[in-house]
């Protein structure tokens, strides 16, 4: 009788202790949700936020390391071009610094995901296009291509005249981090236009994934120092340094030479 009563007692004491437990980890919970940071639901896809709305452009962007031996007739090949395509060359370069031996090519496609599907029917239809690429094949080590959208703030990138040395900065952000990149970058480009070096911006849709390309031209080595280095003396942009860098999972800087062909010179 006293071992039963005991039992119960001991049993009520930890019912309560639980519930007091409960009730002080529910007023702690509550209490800290005050301070949780909310994220907004969005209503729009990433994407459709950052990227141009009065446009419909698709970009790709195509990196192909050629065997050494073969570059220079590599650089002779005509890009297969048509005026009865939806696309068109943006630009060509050989990378200078960075990966050796290399060709990059991007390619702009005027209404977006039909007009490359409409591309890629063509060309497999094509007997030139096929010869092409088969002679190609022959002198290519590796390739690797991204579907890209252009963001908003930055200028389309169009023709310009040379001699110029270009730079792709690209950077590898964590992912969930694309808007708030785009956000301060949207606030911190007018800080690197004054000498009209920027050319295009771009993300990522298809491959490597929350990969930003940045594009910019200088008259030369030193000009880019001398760019880069004033822009270090205007309000704000060390606020978008400050904020952008742990974004960033990687980055890589390439410095091309455009080749005769490309419409960037």
């Amino acid at each position: 009788s006293t071992a039963l009563c005991l039992k119960r007692s001991e049993s009520g004491l930890h019912k309560k202790d639980l519930s007091t437990a409960f009730s002080e980890s529910s007023d702690k919970g509550w209490f800290r949700s005050l301070f949780v940071h909310k994220v907004d639901a969005r209503k729009d896809a990433h994407s459709n936020l950052l990227s141009k709305k009065e446009t419909s452009n698709l970009y790709k962007i195509q990196f192909h390391n050629v065997k050494p031996e073969c570059l220079d007739e590599y650089n002779s090949l005509e890009l297969h071009q048509d005026q009865d395509f939806p696309c068109e060359v943006v630009g060509s370069w050989n990378t200078w610094y960075g990966e050796q031996d290399q060709a990059v090519h991007l390619w702009r496609y005027r209404g977006g995901y039909p007009a490359l599907t409409e591309c890629l029917q063509k060309l497999r239809a094509n007997k030139e296009y096929l010869e092409f690429r088969k002679e190609r094949a022959k002198m290519l080590i590796s390739r690797q291509n991204q579907l890209l959208l252009e963001f908003s703030f930055w200028n389309e990138p169009l023709p310009r005249k040379g001699p110029n040395l270009y730079e792709l900065r690209t950077y590898k952000l964590k992912p969930g981090t694309m808007l708030e990149w785009g956000n301060r970058w949207a606030r911190a480009i007018k800080h690197r236009q004054e000498n009209n070096e920027a050319v295009g911006g771009f993300f990522s849709q298809i491959g490597d994934l929350y990969v930003v390309h940045h594009l910019w031209a200088y008259e030369s080595l030193q000009s880019r120092e001398e760019t880069r280095n004033s822009a270090w003396q205007k309000e704000g942009w060390d606020v978008n340094v400050y904020y952008t860098v742990p974004l960033v999972r990687s980055m890589e800087s390439r410095l091309m030479i455009p080749t005769k062909s490309s419409p960037l010179q």
